[in-house]
Parts: structure tokens; C-alpha cells; sequence
């Protein structure tokens, strides 16, 4: 038996007042959050949640992410962690897609409604039965047609037997795009998680002795502050410092006060800090606290390695790794010095190789091929989608899409993200995807979509666009067209007309030329 909910369990029987969670002026033990998930568990169980029933949860780094999350895991479901940004035709389609029976979701804010998309999400999705609206205010109200999830808990007990749960049985699955059709959910097992965990620990020399103070600005909704932080840090006793929406001097003013001592963040994260210092910021105590830093999602420019180490006192580690491998896959190692705009070797237990299109292995130092990984961090495969699982599965080997090369020291480069793939400010974007929706629009005759440099964000993402004959929309009225229409991070912000786009004989629009 093994159930991920132990990362938390056994650090409340070990140090059940440790502050645990640490959000604004709310601060809350081992003890305390166990407690809360037990509610969130006979719940489901009294809902009639079975083992392996799907359940969907939209929050952002709040306190109520961790209880709910481990809630679901102790009564045998499988959490299906949805994107904070998503409308309502996306939460409609991941509730639908993923069999969800039933959905957790924080109100959100004036600009960004959860509630009611997740509302709009839920009454188009037929399976799914329960929807719990955790509101801002405990005492607030929550849409019709929704439950409030603090009267639903609290006459709940705060004890519960964890039920059994084989190693091999789906804890999470993640969505992820691939560059051509809809999102897929990668579903990874109890154990997929709990090695990916523990090698963490064994990657940084974490210990339970030393518990850390993590900074959690990466998303818990994504695989890698899920794993490197949420699961990580509870399996260890560490506190996790919640911050919602990254900020960089709110960042650095918690890493004063809090005497932070783990930070992972991706790339325009580290720029951010850098760009916020300014006279008055105590760099030498921060610094002085900070053990560990890691960076993953980008290549990090060599300059800001060079500047963090300078400013900040710390090596900066990076890695590489998807959601389908739980996520770490290879990473910078602290027994081993660094190489700049490397992503690291294999980590314990995991196999890397490069392959050509037909899984013949590339040998040669410093030739290109696409990244193969196999080990205990691979998924069990797509849910529903056997033909996807086997274009990108096969002996136990999971091809990435991600190409790169290979030192003579056995260190790997990416050298090209997978196929047509954009990385804005941290979040994937496939441009299919958002041509889709596009393409919906009545005056649009043909979109392409690529990503284009931008200072901040790392690439920005443009369209260009054929209107229908006659059609008059403009580049701004599309936009906030396109707004409306999908989460913030995939809308694109420029749009190009043109009369035609470059294509091959075979009429496949040669991005590239247009990127």
C-alpha cells in the first residue's frame, strides 16, 4: 500500500506543530492541515467518492490548495489539479474530459471570476455531480447551484483512515497539450510522485533534521511546484510561505521575513528578483538564509546565473522534466559543478537517452537528438487516450518531443522545444490549441500562431491571421476577442493580417519563417 497523503501524514505524527503553511497572517501546523483534509475526506466519503473517482480542484497558492488536495488522496481519489486562469469552456472540458465526479473551486477575485467560470464549466459537464465553491470570505456567499464548501465541511469529523491505495493507482493526473489536438491527461501513480519526492531530497541533501522554509511562487496546480515544493516540503516537515500571485518585491520582502531557505522558481522569476533589489532590500540577510535555489520550465540565460550567484550567494540548479515524467527528470547535481545552460544529467533511478525518429539510439557527443527518459517518474499513460500513450511510449521509454545534445561528460542541452511549443512567462502554450479557438471566429479564414521574443515573459504569443473575405474585425477587437475566449496566459496579444502565409507544396504552414 501506498498513499501519497503519507507526505503529509507523517510529518503530523512527527511534528504536528510545525507551522506547516504560512499565508499573509495565517499560519497553520502539521497537525492543523492534516485535520482539515480529514473534513475534506469524509466529505467525498459521505458524497459517495469511491477509490479512483475523479475529483478537479481550481485554487491558487492558498491554505485550502494542500487541504484538499490531501483530502481527495485520503479518501482514494485521484486529483485532477485545474489551471486558476481557465474559462468556462476549458473547466467544462478538463471536468468532462478527466470523468471528474466532483469539483472544488475558490471563488477568485473581481478580475478573475473562478467561480463563476467554474460554475459555467460545471453546468455544461454532465457527469459531474458535486461543485464546492470555497468562498474568499468563510462567511461569504457562493453562487446557486453551488455548495458552500465551509458549511459542507465543517461539522465534518477531522479523523479519518486514509484508505488503501496500490502503488501503481493513479494519485493525479495532469493536463498537458500536445502540438496538435486537445489536452491530454497524463496520469501518474502514487509512486510515479512519491520516488520523484524522494529523489528531490536526495538531489538537494534535504533532511528532515534541517527542515527548510520554501518560498512557493510556482503554481501548486502545475507538476513542478506540486512535486518540488508541496510534496517535497511536506515530506520533510518543511513550512511552505504561500504567496499567490508572483511578485518580486513581495518575494524578496518574504524571503527577508520569513528567513526562506529554499526558492524554486522558473527563469523570469530569477529575472524579476534581480530587477527588484533595490537599496533598501537586506541582500545580505536573504542570503545569508538561502540554502538552495532551483530553476526549471527554461533555459536560464547565463548572465542571471552569473548575477543570482553574485547577489544572492547561491548556486542556482536547474533541471529538466514534463508533466508525464512527475516531473524531474534530469537535473544540476551539488556533488558536481554546474554547467551553464545545461539542464543537467539523469537523476537516481531514471534512464535518459537520444533518439531518431525510429527510437535508434544517437550516440555521438554534441549530436542532436529528441530526449527518451525511462524510470520510476514515467506516467501510466494518457487517461483514455491508448493511441496517444503509444505514439509516445514504447519498452518502458517515454519520448519527450524536446530535442537535444550530449557532452562528453554526459551532461544534456535542449537545443529546440518540442515541435511549435511556446513558453510564456513559465506556462506552456501549444499554438494548435489557440488556432483552434481562433478559427471560431467568424471573420477569420486561417491563423497561424508561433512565439516571439519578449523581454519579460521570455516569448510572447502572436497570430497571424487571413480574414474571411469581406470581414472587416480589427487587431484589437480580435484580441479581446480572443481574451474572452481563453485563460490569460494562451490569448495572443499581437495579431498580423496578411493576404497568405508560406507553406510548403504540401500546404503545411512553414512556421518558422513566420517565428
Amino acid at each position: 500500500m501506498l498513499n501519497l497523503a503519507v507526505m503529509l501524514e507523517d510529518s503530523a505524527r512527527k511534528v504536528p506543530d510545525r507551522e506547516a503553511i504560512v499565508f499573509n497572517d495565517t499560519r497553520l501546523s502539521y497537525a492543523q492541515i492534516d485535520a482539515m483534509a480529514n473534513q475534506v475526506a469524509n466529505l467525498l466519503v459521505e458524497r459517495g467518492i469511491v477509490p479512483g473517482d475523479k475529483v478537479a480542484l481550481s485554487c491558487p497558492n492558498l491554505p485550502y490548495f494542500p487541504v484538499i488536495y490531501y483530502g481527495i488522496l485520503k479518501a482514494g481519489a485521484v486529483v485532477v489539479p485545474l489551471n486558476v486562469l481557465f474559462k468556462g469552456r476549458e473547466v467544462s472540458y478538463h471536468l468532462d474530459d478527466s470523468d471528474a465526479s466532483a469539483y472544488f473551486c475558490f471563488e477568485g477575485t473581481a478580475e478573475l471570476a473562478m467561480a463563476e467560470a467554474g460554475l459555467a464549466g460545471f453546468n455544461d459537464t454532465a457527469g459531474c455531480e458535486h461543485f464546492f465553491v470555497i468562498p474568499a470570505d468563510p462567511q461569504g456567499s457562493v453562487p446557486d447551484g453551488a455548495e458552500h464548501f465551509f458549511a459542507a465541511t465543517k461539522e465534518q469529523d477531522k479523523t479519518f483512515e486514509t484508505r488503501a491505495t496500490d502503488a501503481d493507482d493513479t494519485a493525479v493526473i495532469l493536463y498537458t497539450s500536445g502540438t496538435t489536438g486537445q489536452p491530454k491527461g497524463a496520469e501518474l501513480s502514487h509512486a510515479n510522485i512519491a520516488f520523484n519526492v524522494t529523489t528531490c531530497h536526495r538531489i538537494w541533501e534535504l533532511s528532515p533534521s534541517r527542515p527548510d522554509i520554501h518560498l512557493v511562487t510556482l503554481p501548486l496546480f502545475h507538476s513542478f511546484g506540486q512535486t518540488v515544493q508541496l510534496n517535497a516540503g511536506f515530506g520533510l516537515g518543511a513550512t511552505l510561505v504561500l504567496v499567490a500571485r508572483f511578485d518580486p518585491k513581495v518575494a524578496l520582502e518574504l524571503m527577508d521575513k520569513e528567513e526562506v531557505t529554499f526558492f524554486a522558481g522558473v527563469p523570469t522569476m530569477y529575472w524579476g528578483l534581480l530587477g527588484a533589489l533595490t537599496d533598501e532590500t537586506d541582500v545580505k540577510k536573504i542570503a545569508g538564509n538561502l540554502r538552495r535555489a532551483v530553476a526549471g520550465g527554461a533555459s536560464l540565460p547565463v548572465e542571471i546565473l552569473k548575477e543570482v550567484k553574485a547577489r544572492f550567494g547561491v548556486q542556482i540548479l536547474e533541471g529538466y522534466g514534463l508533466s508525464e515524467t512527475s516531473p524531474v527528470a534530469t537535473f544540476s547535481h551539488l556533488d558536481r559543478e554546474p554547467k551553464a545552460g545545461s539542464i543537467g544529467t539523469p537523476i537516481w533511478g531514471v534512464e535518459v537517452k537520444l533518439v531518431d525518429d525510429d527510437w535508434s539510439a544517437v550516440d555521438d557527443p554534441d549530436e542532436v537528438g529528441e530526449i527518451a527518459i525511462r524510470g520510476h517518474n514515467i506516467m501510466k499513460g494518457y487517461y483514455k487516450r491508448p493511441d496517444a500513450t503509444a505514439e509516445v511510449m514504447k519498452d518502458g521509454w517515454f519520448r519527450s518531443g524536446d530535442l537535444a545534445k550530449r557532452d562528453e561528460d554526459g551532461y544534456y542541452y535542449i537545443v529546440d522545444r518540442a515541435k511549435d511549443m511556446i513558453i510564456r512567462g513559465g506556462y506552456n502554450v501549444y499554438p494548435r490549441e489557440v488556432e483552434e479557438v481562433i478559427l471560431t471566429h467568424e471573420d477569420v479564414s486561417l491563423v497561424a500562431v508561433v512565439g516571439v521574443p519578449h523581454d519579460s515573459h521570455g516569448e510572447e504569443i502572436k497570430a497571424y491571421v487571413i480574414r474571411n473575405e469581406g470581414a472587416a474585425v480589427t487587431e484589437d477587437e480580435l484580441v479581446d476577442w480572443c481574451k474572452e475566449q481563453m485563460a490569460s496566459y494562451k490569448y495572443p496579444r499581437v495579431i498580423e493580417f496578411r493576404d497568405e502565409l508560406p507553406m510548403t507544396a504540401t500546404g503545411k504552414i512553414l512556421k518558422r519563417e513566420l517565428a
